[in-house]
């Protein structure tokens, strides 16, 4: 029978647009006030702690983890204030306060428990690499105090770690004191079981992580315990409070996720996480890759990241703590040690072990989902692909020219919306860092909605208004709701691609679209049974009620990525604009909340009048963060409850430089500032430069031209390297003691080589720079059997050597192999230059460096240091 054309007549034209004013009008608005909802119940839910216990809980739950001792300990080492390592507080104060615990600890155990206490003073050194830049760590008598809770079999244990030390200027309640504290409490409780557990566990308290995590490697690689462990669980944290979230696993060992699943209570764990971790975009590292690189251990890794302004800074400390932080890190903790040290996967051979990538992640904190990385990818191709099919299937009645014309465009439309989203926001961006606002958004996050979050979505709007207008079909025989939902399938396409490209190239968090589409196939699924399909209304509601997990699902992701990137922009330097990478958060947070909403927004009968409330909310907000004190990036205790500081490294500095015979030749002195964020060259020059006084770039500095890595107190390769860092001269510090590289003599190993041997004196911590000149080569030396790739900062290379120094120790010897082709005169075979590092020196700060010091805002967060630079050519 032939197809019967369908005759438009005009009651109907006036029935769609009664619909298209009805579905649109106040709807749209609607729609809006659920995804911020939804992101204001996934905020609450990732704030939600479970309450406390006390000590009056020990009758009802014997062999619970009690907050409340926790917090006690906690209290001690928080009281003690910052404890770098090397220092008093750390080396003596800290961890006499530990032993004395873990002492009472084995008192009170129950008589069938057995635990043995070692105290390790070690001495080593590794090469380590990041950001493409090589150096070589030492380290000289750091501590460590291993408690080992020895299991009914013996032979095989789980290690817990934490450090309890911290950097300068901050007690380090959670970073990564808490930890600590939550470690006591797990091995109190354990040791007062009746039964042991099957395998040993095995807690570590290192005193030297902060120092480019050399605790955890003199452990795993010289401790008679360490040959032991099979696995670890690592707690660390980049912020202060909140939940502890599961960042790295294995690597390669699922069974360690399959024991995460069935023990934790509260899960908060995500590979995307991993992988972010992994490819560098979090400036920071843990103990994690010492027991997984040196010792081939696998483990999990987990750190809190709530309140990352915090992290590092004075402001982490007990009073930004609370009991119900304790209480949820103890339970997962206490949870999944105990089912560690019974599974099977301990006692087993690692070649025996499953082997294999996971994909994992939980909802909402409510649910937690693993699978193989071969599972997600037939997942993730499952699933896109129905995605397409079954919406399809509802138009098999419809002629295939008016859908696939729909389905362009809602392709189309996403994909053009999405370019020029990106192009609004980053030129909104640009515009804010050229005028001098950038970070306004620093501590009112919300701001972010108005700044970027809705120019994104207009972008969307006009895209949709441009198509429509340019586009659409007039004489077509699809319904409005069949050219929405066919504009749907668009989107679908849209997520598909991206899935399956993120899937192809191996990453495992293509799960992340995956389920965006898993709750359209639910809608279409449901729509092509209910056959609503061509209802006006009903299948809307289809839609729409799948659309609330999808919802709840992206905007958890947001929040958790601005919670981690807008405090991350304090302390990630200021070469790089903040606000292009916050404005390609929102824009790409804006897509992954609104994109299977927006078909319905596109719709709007008046569209001009919402593009025209979204462009005067974006005028206000811009107003606010321009204009008002809630574009002030930063806030001290006495402005706002949450603290949110600038970051400011200064040292006090002395260079002495030396002529070829190590004879003085001249010195300068003055402050080295270290850049954190974009704000800080116009904080120095705005609070701290004095009339008549010239800030200068580092890298514009003369002895940049001459010297070895400026000859400035470079004490973290990394950091100070890429940072923007500049020199105010200034007078002389005071110093009344550094490290010295006493030259011994030369040996002549072959023509071509040379042995320079020094004598190294102070248990201070310092860097050496060994810089060979053209021509030359460091062929060997004493540190290690093998010599790292030079680091290359400017014209040079050089080997960077990190030195910490625990407790005191005495003098050692250093040999420096150098290889030539062409005999060299003295003074142009290598330059050395040696730096001492004072952190935590007050009594070392003159009078005008407490009065610099002083200039700062209440809030900005200074640590101060003091250095002695010595530059040596031989």
């Amino acid at each position: 029978m032939p197809q019967q054309k369908r005759v438009r007549f005009k009651e109907d034209e006036q029935q769609q647009v009664k619909n298209l004013h009805h579905l649109t009008n106040g709807a749209v608005y609607g729609a809006l006030l659920v995804v911020l909802g939804c992101g204001l119940l996934t905020n609450y839910l990732a704030t939600r702690l479970p309450s406390a216990l006390t000590v009056a809980d020990l009758e009802r739950s014997p062999h619970a983890f009690i907050a409340e001792r926790a917090w006690a300990s906690l209290k001690t080492l928080n009281d003690l204030g910052p404890k770098p390592a090397g220092s008093q507080a750390n080396e003596v104060m800290a961890y006499e306060f530990l032993l004395k615990e873990v002492q009472r600890i084995d008192a009170s155990k129950h008589d069938r428990q057995r635990l043995e206490t070692d105290s390790q003073t070690v001495t080593g050194a590794f090469s380590i690499s990041l950001l493409n830049q090589s150096m070589t760590s030492m380290y000289r008598n750091v501590q460590n105090l291993v408690v080992r809770l020895e299991g009914s079999e013996g032979r095989h244990a789980l290690l817990l770690n934490c450090h309890f030390d911290t950097v300068a200027s901050s007690p380090g309640a959670s970073d990564d004191g808490a930890s600590c504290a939550v470690m006591l409490e797990v091995l109190r409780v354990l040791s007062r079981r009746p039964v042991r557990t099957r395998h040993t566990v095995t807690f570590l308290f290192n005193g030297a992580e902060e120092t480019m995590l050399q605790a955890a490697h003199g452990f795993i690689t010289q401790h008679p315990w360490a040959g032991d462990v099979r696995a670890f669980l690592n707690l660390e944290s980049s912020g202060s409070g909140g939940k502890e979230v599961l960042f790295q696993a294995g690597p390669h060992h699922p069974w360690l996720i399959e024991a995460y699943a069935r023990a934790i209570r509260h899960p908060f764990a995500h590979t995307v996480g991993e992988e972010i971790f992994q490819h560098g975009l979090i400036p920071s590292d843990t103990d994690f890759r010492m027991f997984r690189d040196y010792g081939e251990v696998p483990g999990m890794d987990f750190a809190h990241i709530a309140n990352g302004y915090r992290y590092h800074t004075r402001y982490d400390s007990m009073d930004f703590l609370s009991l119900d932080v304790l209480q949820r890190t103890g339970d997962n903790v206490l949870a999944l040690a105990r089912d560690l040290a019974e599974c099977d996967e301990l006692a087993t051979s690692s070649d025996q072990l499953p082997i294999g990538e996971t994909v994992f992640f939980d909802f909402i904190g409510l649910a937690f989902v693993h699978y193989s990385a071969a599972s997600g990818r037939l997942i993730n191709l499952a699933v896109a692909v129905l995605s397409l099919v079954v919406p399809l299937v509802c138009f098999a009645r419809a002629r295939f020219d008016d859908v696939f014309r729909e389905v362009t465009f809602g392709l189309l439309g996403t994909v053009f919306g999405t370019i020029f989203s990106i192009i609004a926001c980053t030129t909104i961006a640009r515009q804010l860092d050229f005028v001098g606002k950038s970070m306004s958004w620093y501590t009112n996050t919300y701001l972010i909605l108005g700044l970027y979050c809705c120019p994104a979505l207009l972008s969307h709007c006009f895209v949709y208004l441009f198509l429509t207008t340019f586009y659409s079909n007039s004489k077509s025989n699809l319904t409005l709701g069949q050219i929405t939902q066919a504009r749907l399938v668009g989107v679908n396409v849209f997520w598909s691609a991206i899935t399956l490209t993120t899937t192809a190239a191996g990453y495992r968090s293509g799960y992340i679209p995956m389920v965006l589409l898993g709750c359209s196939l639910a809608s279409s699924t449901l729509n092509l049974l209910l056959n609503t399909s061509r209802s006006p209304r009903a299948w809307i509601y289809v839609h729409l009620a799948c659309q609330i997990p999808a919802l709840l699902w992206s905007t958890n992701f947001f929040n958790v990525l601005i919670q981690l990137f807008v405090p991350i922009t304090g302390r990630f330097g200021g070469s790089r604009n903040p606000e292009v990478l916050i404005s390609l958060l929102a824009a790409g947070g804006t897509l992954l909340c609104c994109s299977f909403l927006i078909p319905f927004i596109a719709q709007l009968r008046n569209m001009m009048n919402f593009t025209a409330k979204l462009s005067a909310t974006i005028v206000l907000t811009l107003v606010l963060a321009c204009l008002s004190p809630l574009g002030m990036p930063y806030r001290d205790e006495s402005m706002a409850t949450e603290p949110t500081p600038q970051r400011h490294y200064v040292t006090h500095t002395f260079r002495v430089f030396h002529d070829e015979y190590g004879l003085y030749k001249s010195s300068d002195s003055g402050y080295f500032f270290q850049e954190m964020d974009r704000n800080t060259r116009s904080t120095i020059e705005q609070y701290v430069v004095a009339a008549g006084e010239h800030l200068t770039p580092m890298r514009q500095m003369s002895s940049c031209q001459t010297e070895l890595f400026c000859a400035l107190p470079f004490y973290s390769l990394w950091h100070q390297i890429r940072f923007n860092n500049y020199w105010l001269p200034g007078p002389e510090p005071v110093y009344d003691n550094m490290v010295t590289m006493a030259y011994l003599g030369t040996e002549q190993l072959d023509p071509h080589t040379q042995r320079l041997l020094f004598s190294m004196e102070g248990s201070i911590q310092s860097s050496i720079v060994v810089g060979p000149k053209e021509g030359v080569q460091l062929v060997g030396w004493s540190l290690l059997d093998h010599v790292p790739p030079p680091a290359k900062f400017g014209d040079r290379e050089g080997h960077f050597l990190f030195i910490t120094h625990g407790l005191p120790g005495k003098a050692w010897n250093v040999t420096l192999d150098l290889r030539y082709d062409q005999p060299k005169a003295t003074g142009e075979l290598v330059d050395i230059v040696v730096t001492t590092k004072f952190w935590e020196y007050q009594h070392m700060h003159t009078a005008d460096f407490e009065e610099l010091l002083a200039k700062f805002p209440t809030w900005a967060h200074v640590v101060p240091s003091v250095a002695v630079v010595g530059v040596f050519p031989l």
